[in-house]
């Protein structure tokens, strides 16, 4: 039903104010086409019903000093049922236009659009849409198609503006009868190289450069990139020239090449213009050799033998690497079934994905796994391998290391778990290594104690001799990593230093040396955990790198398919029952195995004076806890992390362990609603099937794919059994009686004034993040970049009292 179908169905008591004042006026007003005239008409109408009485009653408003005979007749009518459309036909009975247009919806129209620019980080921007309509207007901006929190009125303002909130937006305006979206506005946000500090908006039609392109001298098949950004309002525009000439396709701030010839050495320079002013970048040279001897065009460099030889000594330092793709497996593990439950892998894992995201890597988040989805997983990572592929591993929860291997444990390990039970890390190096991959990190924030319960001394096969491997351990070999309780959120100690260096644009190994420095200032962890560093990096490889894909191989696409399958998620759908209420059903992700489910209620029938609707009838195999279902707030279902950025005025209910769904995910929408003047409530259901939402698609519930053990770690269970079973064949443990044995992350607590963290010795920032989410709004259709902020968190730190320790 349309807009305009709706008003027209709706009571004449519900029309606004204004408007039922306006048409009591014109009718009190007039004689021959005033309210006597409505009053014979309605009164000879059987559908309604008027005596007498009743419009003898409304005539009696005129010795009222503000009575209105019209506004009661009108009131009357509206009590019998009257709607919009049959007060329209007996007014055009009447020949009463005048009256007819004010019942009329008004139209929508944004009259002020947003303008694009282009400012400094820190600034404070407001971008502004005004339109007209009648009654009073809404307004809901969006970035891309993502809804902007709080951005409910004609101006969204930064203050300040940061780097991250740069993008396209829209504003979408309605009213009760119709809606209209402004044009799409782009808003760059530049970082400066100059020192500016609390530098004003620039007046209109006004643009100054602020970041100068700087000369280069490359190798021959060296990449080339030329940066030169400005600030202006309207949005300035780019053009490259060299050597007096325009360049071919080159109108963006960044002029690259990807691998230069001889051809490139020149002056380059950069003209910027917004339609009203024009400003030209500053001239630089562009040098471009053979091997390490520099050729400058405008003279020959002479070079003795002596000077020769140190340049062959010499390592390159302009190599401009990048990766063919980055993908990052992501795996925090709390909800031990019969060990320690932690708590920071939840915030550690979602705060690395949103900073991962901003890096361009392809990301898989799974919390709470056991042995076989681990495996499986594992499996699915290695898919999205390949040559020239950025591969990175991160896993947060329980684990030890013996004898130079490290193994990482799952939450349905037994008591006390084995290598058998285990996955070990270096064999999943070794399968990475079949890859060719052109970086593989490994970021391990886990106890590495000694497991006494496992003697097993593994044999694993031969690593290749590659480079490029880099080992981040939390803590050093023997020692225990710890974690930061406060509240329901917690950090790892190894997280709350590594997020702040982690966009940093710098070799791999230079940004851990740096992170392991931050750490050892931390005066409540010194001597207790300190970052340990393994690389065998031979190339000045960064997390920073470009993603260069040479050529869309079958396999790259395979890839592309493959990530995409774990992020699906359903989409926003419209539940209508048939007394008339409909239900808006929204989905969104908060991990690639945990999703929120929120539900509106965003039509009903006026003589249904109570709704209530509620999700209900899950998978079994979802095991999921009635107090998350259904709940007023997000926070209330244990959902922190994604909280602000869904929809308010909702009911949210929190499904996690995706992965285990073995079917399409399958509920119920269950209705309750009283009609006015019953008392007895009326039942309604609905059953909703959205397929299988993000990561249950790759089934990694199902039998074991590949063996990832080494030669002599033993695979506890086989395809045809299912994992619950698994750690019996790892050995009986009911032959230990109240075994201790090494921990993972300890969560450590509380017993003096002293444990409580100081800001000043660990502080924790707010991060840039991302979330998929399916919105109600209607939006013009365009690319999806999600981008969230992360609150900044105070936490406490404790020391260790009840957990036990292997020493």
């Amino acid at each position: 039903m349309s807009d305009f179908q709706h008003f027209h169905l709706l009571n004449i008591n519900l029309l606004q104010d204004p408007i039922l004042q306006k048409v009591s006026e014109l009718l009190d007003q007039t004689s021959s086409k005033g309210w006597r005239k409505l009053a014979e008409l309605v009164a000879n109408d059987k559908r309604f019903k008027l005596s007498s009485l009743e419009l003898h009653q409304c005539s009696l408003k005129v010795m009222d000093s503000e009575g209105s005979p019209s506004r009661s007749l009108l009131r009357l009518m509206g009590d019998r049922g009257c709607n919009t459309k049959e007060l329209t036909e007996f007014l055009q009975t009447m020949g009463q236009s005048d009256a007819i247009h004010l019942l009329r919806p008004q139209g929508i129209k944004v009259v002020v659009q947003p303008d694009s620019m282009a400012v400094l980080s820190g600034q404070l921007v407001k971008l502004c849409c005004t339109a007209t309509g009648h009654p009073l207007v809404n307004y809901q901006w969006f970035k891309m198609n993502k809804e902007v929190p709080q951005g409910n009125s004609s101006e969204l303002a930064f203050s300040p503006v940061h780097v991250n909130d740069a993008g396209f937006y829209i504003c979408r305006v309605n009213n009760a009868n119709s809606f209209d979206f402004s044009d799409w506005t782009q808003l760059d946000v530049c970082e400066s190289n100059l020192t500016y500090h609390g530098i004003p908006g620039l007046p209109e039609n006004k643009i100054h450069i602020c970041n100068q392109p700087q000369p280069q001298t490359l190798t021959v098949g060296d990449r080339l990139v030329l940066e030169c950004a400005a600030i202006g309002r309207p949005l300035p525009h780019y053009r490259w020239y060299k050597s007096g000439h325009a360049l071919k396709d080159a109108t963006k701030k960044l002029y690259m090449v990807s691998s230069v010839t001889m051809e490139h050495c020149g002056v380059y320079w950069c003209q910027v213009t917004n339609g009203n002013e024009t400003e030209v970048s500053k001239e630089v040279e562009v040098v471009v050799g053979f091997g390490n001897l520099w050729t400058n065009m405008a003279a020959a460099m002479e070079c003795t033998e002596e000077e020769l030889s140190g340049f062959t000594d010499t390592e390159q330092t302009n190599e401009h690497l990048f990766a063919t793709d980055k993908v990052a497996l992501l795996i925090g593990n709390m909800s031990y079934r019969n060990h320690s439950q932690l708590k920071a892998p939840m915030v550690d894992v979602y705060e690395l994905t949103n900073l991962l995201r901003q890096l361009d890597f392809k990301v898989v988040s799974l919390l709470d796994l056991t042995e076989l989805e681990m495996r499986n997983s594992v499996e699915e990572f290695l898919l999205l391998l390949d040559k020239g592929v950025y591969g990175l591993l991160y896993y947060a929860g329980h684990g030890y290391e013996n004898y130079g291997n490290s193994f990482m444990v799952p939450i349905d390990a037994p008591k006390p778990y084995r290598s058998s039970n285990c996955l070990c890390v270096q064999s999943i190096l070794k399968l990475m290594q079949e890859k060719e991959t052109g970086l593989n990190v490994f970021l391990l924030d886990m106890c590495r104690k000694r497991n006494q319960y496992d003697d097993t001394i593994l044999i694993p096969e031969s690593l290749k001799v590659t480079a490029n491997i880099v080992f981040g351990y939390a803590t050093c070999q023997g020692a225990e990593a710890f974690e930061i309780q406060h509240s329901d959120l917690a950090n790892g100690i190894f997280m709350k230093f590594l997020k702040k260096r982690l966009l940093e644009d710098k070799k791999i190994t230079v940004l851990l040396d740096h992170v392991a420095e931050d750490m050892g200032r931390c005066q409540l962890t010194k001597g207790m955990q300190a970052l340990e560093i393994r690389s065998s990096l031979s190339e000045k490889r960064a997390l920073t790198d470009p993603i260069q894909q040479t050529a869309c191989s079958p396999d790259s696409l395979a890839r592309n398919m493959q990530w995409a399958k774990a992020h699906e998620l359903p989409g926003s759908m419209c539940i209508e029952f048939d007394c008339g209420v409909k239900i808006q059903l929204g989905f969104a992700a908060e991990f690639s195995n945990v999703m929120i489910i929120y539900t509106q209620i965003i039509e009903k029938p006026p003589e249904i004076i109570y709704c209530n609707a509620n999700v209900t009838d899950f998978p079994v195999d979802l095991h999921v806890d009635p107090k998350d279902t259904n709940r007023g707030t997000p926070e209330e279902t244990g959902s922190f992390l994604v909280s602000k950025d869904l929809p308010k005025h909702c009911l949210y209910t929190h499904l996690s362990s995706l992965q285990t769904l073995k079917e399409n995910l399958t509920f119920s929408v269950c209705l309750r609603y009283t009609y006015q003047g019953i008392e007895d409530a009326v039942d309604d259901r609905k059953e909703v099937d959205v397929g299988k939402p993000l990561i249950a698609k790759l089934d990694i519930h199902s039998g074991l794919r590949r063996h990832f053990c080494v030669q002599t770690c033993h695979v506890p269970h086989s395809p045809c059994h299912s994992p619950e079973l698994a750690p019996g064949a790892a050995g009986p443990s009911h032959i230990f009686t109240s075994p201790q044995y090494s921990q993972s992350r300890l969560n450590v607590y509380n017993p003096s004034p002293r444990s409580v963290m100081r800001s000043e010795n660990c502080q924790q920032g707010s991060d840039s993040a991302s979330v998929g989410m399916q919105h109600f709004s209607e939006c013009k259709s365009t690319n999806n970049i999600p981008v969230e902020t992360t609150d900044e968190l105070d936490h406490t730190l404790y020391e260790s009292t009840s957990v036990s320790k292997n020493n």
